[in-house]
Order: structure tokens, then C-alpha cells, then sequence
């Protein structure tokens, strides 16, 4: 990944007009598909399978007048509904409203047995208009319409009386961005000037972003061409992709700077920061889309849509940042170079602070560590309390009229009359209707924390009958959901009195089963987010301690942000502070969004911190010194990449939208928490505590596992055999002191093993026992990793380029295979072929059929065999043959006569 991403970079710093203009055009097109096909958001919320969304879906087919999106208009006249000059108008209200655009039906106030209401002092009353479609289908003139009419009958209406307009229909507002949102970039900007010491270099992230950001918007404006898209979903990719795309950038600009101090020129600046930064930004990017795209794990299909939106958001960050980056610090050229600094006796105060505090951290790491817990456990207390919801019109700002309306009805009416639930039932085989629906309504009256039930009816073909039933308790309260749970638990007794099937829906239901739903997926999520997390950190780090401290950091972060979520929008605390104005559960999705996107933030930060200090202990081998080195070198940028995050979080709280700000809240604290609570204190206390055990994976466990080279390990490989045997060197292979041991015993298979064999050469192995053979075999073509040496093939350093290596070494098994293997093998027009067990070809016409195979082919043949002479009449004539005996000292020399 190191020497693609090392290539990627210095070809994008020397074509770097045709990059820019390549991303800005990129976002031209898209932009232009997005205005021509995208069909709008909406903010509907339905979750396939739950018996809510099913009993909804059938009575769209047999009761179409009750399963679209209503509307409400409360009229509250102090001289009475009753009242001769209210009564008028609000019938011509009526009459106005049933040649309202999609109007499937209209009840007035005054129609009490089809369930019209009017408060029991008579100073209110609803009008409830039913329309024929879903919130997302009903167009803007009903919706004008509405408003008009409320208008203009407030207008007819007696001195001091009202009319307003809300609920279903009205209670989702689109989001949008305010000036206060922007505030994040204002302080990321001072950040990054702070941070990399130039408008310059802080601009540079800013543009990245901005890009990023912008084509991943376009995309789900283009994607709402194939399907609903919830209004929530550019929000939320806007949010996460303004974090990431300055985050990202910050640290390979970073690492530029550190290049150039270090004397690189610009170019090979910007290819290194782009190898070991962009390595470590592309696995944080990865994790953080997995984790997204997990999201389907709950199997509802809008959060599965959000998830993969913003997933795509972050990898068009990251693609961005390891191409656009490169190009933009191409621009700059030496500009971002820093200054030589005068000689100084006292190290700088950055260096001095973050010395300070890790010092501090691991100096009684036990107190350290018993500490974190202790206050992140406690922080995480609350969460067990926390209620989830859908929002309704109670959510909205109070001067909404939708809020109006809520608080009005709130106020005049029992608090149900907000979010009615519909009780369907399955009449086809009563023979009297009418009187079954009586007796219904009278059974569900008698249940506790029923207000009304001011609707009990057959459809017109008396197949299908519906219940309102009108809680005590608000939509999103306990009471509610438990008289959802007392009305479905008669279904049995229903299917015995009556002989049919009842099933409970309407708004508020739909809201209770999807809590519900995704209440239950949480556990699940949470053990597919954190075994992600112990797999990818056993990759990157090849320690067994160090994914498991982390994993279980991260677990402390998340309880951290819960709990301190719930005590804002639920308990209210400090809730005029962050503009909170209507407290209590919080949207159903909250806390499943909040595990996903704070695991990929989580590791950012493990990656950024952890790999520096894993970088040190490599080469130095001491623990303590380690943790010391890689904080202080690796922490002022966590620091800022931090604070931009949280900054970008935290504005979206004050004036954000109500689906986002218990998200943007809980992010901005679980950053803050993990990245200067767990990563930065409990972290180094953790490793200090361990020490060198911190760094421990077992050898069998370290082969098996592929390698994620964030550190650019395989890089500095490259670059420090970029010379080597010889400058210019040609070898087909050239190694040097390879070893290998059985990582089960410790014995060595094969040690001290070194030849260079040129292009179209041939080279035996020989050696006692055949497995050290086939071995070293394997690691020539590059599907074994030795334990240490120096070995190239075909001018591509091993282990790091071991996949284009297998791409060009065929390897063949010629005891197994015979000449139809080396056949099949030559086919592929490999530039070396790798024969082992030469000697297992027992058959002489077989031996003579692949020594015709590989004369004249002019390919680089490397076999395998027990003894030098058995090699003699397979392969075939060549000036360059060399050897190798195992059981000496691994030098090659001339076959002397084996090969004639």
C-alpha cells in the first residue's frame, strides 16, 4: 500500500494542473447530473416487516381514506366552538378544504361520531384532513392549500380567536445549513494555521474538503433518482465529510512539513507524507466505511441508506486527499518548507507540553488508568436510561406553526390527541359490522391510559375496520408504548371472541416499532463493530494487547456520549445552553449512527498515535522510550485533528436540525472523550503498564494475518534497496542473509541463504530435508515472508511488493503436476517459473517433456530438488546456472556438469 500510494504521489505532484482540473471537473459533471435528475428529499421514515408498516401497507389497498399523511387545523374560539360566528366559518373552512389538491377526506370538528373533536371546556376543536398518498408523495399545492385556508379562516375568525395548521403533514422540516454551522470551518481554519504555521498549508485541507464534500453531495442528489433519500442523509454527509476531508489532509500536510525539515525535496516530500500519512488515512477512511455501510445490519432500509451515503462520502474524502493533497502540495512547491530554526538549548513549548503530559499519564499508570474508568464509567451511567423516538412536530422550534398547533392541542386536548394509534382489524367474515365495531371500541375503551376513542368503522366493503384510539400520554412517552403493547397482547383474545385478527399502526406506532427495531439491532451492531475493530488493529499493529485496549476504549467513548446525550435531550440539562428546546427521547437512530461514525473516528486516532509509537519501538526496542517518542511527535496533530472535529460537530448543535443534533452532540463528546481521554491518557497509561507484552503477537498469528503498512515500513525498505545489489542492477533475483524459522518450535528451516541470479539464469535449491526447500522456494516467489534478510525479485523489494511479484513467478509443484502444470504455468507468460520437487518426477519422459517445455523459452528458472544431479535432465542448457545447498552456508555456485 506504502510504495502504490508512494508512486501515486510523486505522479500527482508532477501532473498536478491535470489532477486539479480532473476533481474540479469531476464535480462540474456531477453537479450538472444532480440538477437535472435529482427528484428531492423527504424526511419519511418506514422500516419494512414490523407490524405497524404492514398493517399501514394494507390499508392503503383496503382503506385508502385513513393510511396517507393527515393534517390537522386546531380553531380555539374563547367564546366557544359552539358559537354561531365560529361554527360558520369553520364549516366554510371545511367546505374550502374538500377541493384541497390529493384530499381523500375532511371531518369537522362538529362530525363527533366520524371522529371530529372538540375539547371538553368547548374553546377547541380539530379539523382532520385526510390525504391519499404518503408525506413524500403529497405535493406543495395541497400543502399551500392548507396553509391559505387556515389563513384566511383566521382572518373570518372572531377578536381573539385562532386557527392553525399542523400535524403529520407538516411535522418534518428539511434541514439546512445556517451561518452558526460555518463557525466549524472558522475555527478549523485557526486551527490548521495554528497547527501547520501558514495560511498557505491551512488552506490546503480546507479545498480538500470542499471538494470531497461536494461531490459526495451531488451523488446523493443524483441517487435520489433511484429511490427516497431521507432529508437527514446530506446533512449528516456534509457533517462527517467536512470533518474527515480537513482531518485527512491535516495529517499528510503534516507529514509533508516533517519531510521537508528533514531535507527531502518538495516531490519526495509529498510521495513519502502521501506513503505513510495517506497509508494510515486509508485504513481510518476504511474503518470508518465499514463501520457506515454496517449500518444494514439493523436491515431497515433508510438507515442502510444513510450509512451507505455517508460511507461513500468518506471514501470520496479519501480518495481525494491521497490525489487532490499531493497535487495541491505540488502547487506550493518549497513555499511550505520551514524556516531554519536557530539553535536552542530548550526543546519548543509544544514539545515541552505534550512531554509534560505524557510524563504525567505514565508515571503511576494503575492511578492513571483506575481514573479514566472511574469518571468515563460514571459519565456512562445515564445511558441505561436513554429512550428513543421518532420526532414528531414536538421536536420543531416553538415559533413553527406545526409546534403551534402541537402545543395548542397539547393544551386543549389529552395529549394523545398529538399521536393517535389506528387499531385495523380483519372483518371480512362478520356478518354484522357495524356492531362488531361497537363492540371493539367499547372493549378498548375500558384499557387503562386511553383518553378516546372517538372512531370505530368499517371500510365500505366491510372487509376491514379501524379503531382511533387516543392515548393519555404524549406520542413518545412510556404510557404510550405500553398501551401498544396492552392492545397487542388481545389480539389472541380478540381471534377467540370475534374471530379476527387485529394488528395496531398510525404515526406513533410506526415511531414505537421502529425503536423498537433498532433498540434490538444495537447488540448486534456492537459485536460486528467491535470484532471489525480487534481484526484491523491485530493487522495494523501486530499486537494482541493493543486492539483489545482500544477496542475497549472505544467502548468507553460511546457510553461516555450516550450518557452525556441523554442528560442534554432527555433530562434537559444544560439544554438552554445548546438551544434544546423540547426535551425527551431522542431520534430511534441516534445511538447505532453514533457506534458507527465514532468507531472510524476512534481509530483515526489509535492509528495517528498508536503507529508512531509502534514505529519507535521497532527501531528502538525500548518500550518506555517509545510511548515517550511517538506521543510527542504524533500528538500535537491528534490534538488538531481533534479540535477540528469537534469544532465541525459541535456547531451543528445550537441551530441544527432536531434529527441531527443529538448526532452532532454525541459526536462532538465522543470525540473529545476519546481522543484527550482514552487515546491520549488511558492509552500511553495502558502501554506503559504492559510494556514490551504491549507489542507481543504471536509468530503463527503474524504470518496468517495480511499486513496493513500504515507505517510505510515496506516503503523504507524500497527506498533503502533502491541501490542495492548495485545501482542499476537487473537481477532476476538477488538476496542476502535470508532466514526463516518454524514459528511453532523455533527451529530454522533455512539461515543465512544468498545468490543473485540474472535475467533468463537458472538456479538450483538442494538441501537435505524437502520442506526447507519448499520453503524457500515460497518466500522466492513471494508467497512466504522470511523472518529477515534482504531479497528482491525482479527489482521489486519482498515482502513489501510480494503481490506484483506473485503476479510475474509462476510457482509449480512439479512432483505433483508434471509437465502439464509447467504448461499451464508457462501460458501465463510468467518472467520467472519456480519448479519445486524436481526430483519426485520420476517418469524420464515426463523430465525430458519439461525440459522441451522450458528450451528456448529464455524464462528465469529457479527448481527445487535433493541433489544437484537429479536436476540434470529437466532443466535445460544454460550459461548462468547456479546453486544452493541448504545444509551449507546458503552460498551459490557453479553446477559443475549437472546441467549438459
Amino acid at each position: 500500500m506504502s510504495s502504490f500510494l508512494y508512486s501515486v504521489g510523486r505522479r500527482a505532484f508532477a501532473a498536478r494542473k491535470a489532477v486539479l482540473a480532473l476533481w474540479l471537473l469531476v464535480l462540474a459533471v456531477a453537479g450538472g447530473a444532480a440538477g437535472l435528475v435529482n427528484k428531492g428529499l423527504d424526511n419519511s421514515i418506514s422500516i419494512p416487516g414490523t407490524e405497524s408498516q404492514e398493517a399501514l401497507d394494507r390499508l392503503s389497498v383496503t382503506f385508502p381514506q385513513t393510511s396517507g399523511a393527515s393534517a390537522q387545523i386546531v380553531v380555539v374560539a374563547p367564546g366557544g366552538m359552539r358559537d354561531p360566528a365560529v361554527q360558520r366559518e369553520v364549516e366554510r373552512a371545511v367546505d374550502e378544504l374538500d377541493a384541497v389538491p390529493q384530499r381523500s377526506q375532511v371531518v369537522s370538528p362538529y362530525q363527533t361520531e366520524f371522529g371530529g373533536a372538540i375539547s371538553e371546556n368547548g374553546q377547541a376543536g380539530l379539523i382532520m384532513v385526510q390525504l391519499d398518498g404518503e408525506i413524500f408523495a403529497i405535493g406543495e399545492p395541497a400543502k399551500d392549500r392548507i396553509v391559505q385556508i387556515t389563513h384566511e379562516l383566521q382572518e373570518r375568525l372572531p377578536a381573539g380567536s385562532q386557527a392553525s395548521y399542523g400535524g403529520q403533514l407538516f411535522s418534518q422540516k428539511l434541514p439546512g445549513v445556517t451561518v452558526t454551522e460555518a463557525l466549524g470551518l472558522v475555527i478549523a481554519i485557526v486551527v490548521l494555521m495554528v497547527t501547520l504555521g501558514s495560511f498557505l498549508a491551512a488552506g490546503m485541507p480546507l479545498i480538500n474538503a470542499l471538494v470531497g464534500v461536494g461531490i459526495s453531495m451531488t451523488l446523493i442528489f443524483i441517487a435520489t433518482a433511484f429511490g427516497p433519500i431521507t432529508a437527514t442523509t446530506p446533512l449528516l454527509s456534509l457533517m462527517l465529510g467536512l470533518a474527515v476531508g480537513i482531518d485527512y489532509a491535516l495529517f499528510i500536510v503534516s507529514r509533508h512539513q516533517q519531510e521537508l525539515a528533514g531535507g527531502a525535496s518538495a516531490q519526495e516530500a509529498a510521495a513519502r507524507a502521501n506513503a505513510t500519512a495517506g497509508s494510515a488515512v486509508i485504513f481510518a477512511g476504511l474503518t470508518v466505511m465499514i463501520a457506515l455501510v454496517g449500518l444494514g445490519v439493523a436491515g431497515i432500509p433508510f438507515l442502510t441508506t444513510m450509512g451507505v451515503a455517508a460511507a461513500i462520502g468518506v471514501g470520496v474524502a479519501v480518495l481525494v486527499s491521497v490525489t487532490l493533497m499531493p497535487a495541491l502540495l505540488g502547487f506550493a512547491g518549497e513555499r511550505l518548507r520551514p524556516r531554519p530554526r536557530k539553535r536552542r538549548t530548550k526543546p519548543a513549548f509544544g514539545e515541552r507540553f505534550f512531554g509534560g503530559w505524557v510524563r504525567a499519564v505514565t508515571r503511576f499508570p494503575v492511578v492513571t488508568v483506575l481514573a479514566v474508568i472511574a469518571v468515563l464509567g460514571l459519565a456512562a451511567v445515564p445511558a441505561a436510561g436513554l429512550r428513543l423516538a421518532l420526532p414528531d412536530a414536538g421536536a420543531l422550534p416553538k415559533d413553527e406553526p406545526a409546534r403551534v398547533t402541537y402545543d395548542l392541542i397539547d393544551e386543549h386536548f389529552p395529549k394523545g390527541f398529538n399521536g393517535p394509534l389506528i387499531v385495523t382489524a380483519n372483518i371480512v367474515t362478520s356478518t354484522d359490522p357495524l356492531g362488531l365495531m361497537a363492540d371493539l371500541k367499547a372493549e378498548i375503551e375500558r384499557l387503562p391510559g386511553v383518553a378516546d376513542v372517538p372512531l370505530a368503522t368499517p371500510n365500505p366493503t366491510a372487509d376491514t375496520g379501524i379503531v382511533q384510539v387516543v392515548p393519555e400520554g404524549e406520542p413518545d412517552s412510556p404510557e404510550t408504548k405500553q398501551l401498544v403493547d396492552d392492545i397487542r397482547s388481545l389480539r389472541g383474545h380478540f381471534k377467540d371472541a370475534y374471530g379476527i385478527d387485529i394488528a395496531v399502526t398510525g404515526f406513533t406506532a410506526v415511531g414505537i416499532d421502529v425503536s423498537a427495531k433498532l433498540g434490538s439491532a444495537l447488540l448486534p451492531f456492537g459485536v460486528v463493530v467491535v470484532g471489525l475493530s480487534l481484526v484491523l488493529l491485530t493487522m495494523v499493529f501486530r499486537s494482541i494487547a493493543v486492539p483489545i485496549k482500544a477496542t475497549l476504549g472505544y467502548l468507553l467513548s460511546i457510553g461516555a456520549s450516550l450518557g452525556v446525550v441523554k442528560l442534554v435531550f432527555q433530562d434537559g440539562w444544560l439544554a438552554g445552553a445548546f438551544n434544546v428546546e423540547n426535551t425527551g427521547p431522542v431520534i430511534s437512530f441516534m445511538p447505532i449512527m453514533l457506534m458507527g461514525v465514532l468507531f472510524g473516528l476512534a481509530m483515526d486516532y489509535e492509528v495517528f498515535l498508536v503507529a508512531r509509537m509502534r514505529e519507535e519501538f521497532v527501531h528502538t526496542g525500548d518500550a518506555r522510550g517509545a510511548i515517550n517518542s511517538g506521543f510527542v511527535s504524533s500528538a500535537r496533530v491528534v490534538t488538531a485533528a481533534a479540535v477540528i472535529m469537534f469544532a465541525v460537530f459541535i456547531a451543528f448543535v445550537p441551530e441544527g436540525d432536531a434529527n441531527i443534533k443529538p448526532i452532532a452532540l454525541g459526536l462532538a463528546v465522543g470525540v473529545f472523550v476519546d481522543a484527550f481521554i482514552v487515546r491520549m491518557t488511558l492509552v500511553p497509561a495502558v502501554l506503559a503498564l504492559m510494556g514490551d507484552k504491549a507489542w507481543w503477537m504471536p509468530r503463527r498469528l503474524n504470518r496468517v494475518l495480511p499486513s496493513f503498512d500504515v507505517e510505510g515500513e515496506n516503503l523504507r525498505a524500497e527506498l533503502a534497496l533502491a541501490d542495492w545489489p548495485r545501482p542499476g542492477a537487473d537481477d532476476a533475483i538477488a538476496c542476502d542473509g535470508l532466514r526463516l524459522a518454524d514459528p511453532s518450535s523455533g527451529r530454522q528451516i533455512y539461515a543465512g541463504v544468498g545468490f543473485f541470479l540474472p535475467r533468463r539464469g537458472m538456479h538450483v535449491v538442494r538441501g537435505g530435508a524437502e520442506p526447507a526447500v519448499t520453503a524457500l522456494l515460497l518466500t522466492l516467489s513471494g508467497r512466504l515472508k522470511p523472518d529477515a534478510g534482504k531479497l528482491k525479485v525482479l527489482g521489486r523489494v519482498l515482502p513489501a511488493r510480494a503481490s506484483a511479484v506473485r503476479s510475474q513467478v509462476a510457482y509449480v509443484d512439479a512432483g505433483e503436476g508434471g509437465s502439464e502444470a509447467v504448461r499451464l504455468a508457462l501460458r501465463e507468460e510468467p518472467a520467472v517459473l519456480v519448479l519445486d520437487r524436481t526430483d519426485r518426477v520420476s517418469d524420464p519422459g515426463e523430465r525430458r517433456a519439461i525440459r522441451g517445455l522450458l528450451a528456448g523459452t529464455g524464462i528465469t528458472v529457479v527448481a527445487g530438488t535433493t541433489g544437484l544431479a537429479e536436476v540434470g535432465d529437466v532443466l535445460p542448457e544454460s550459461p548462468w546456472a547456479t546453486a544452493t545447498d541448504l545444509r551449507a552456508a546458503g552460498q551459490p555456485r557453479t553446477l559443475s556438469g549437472a546441467i549438459r
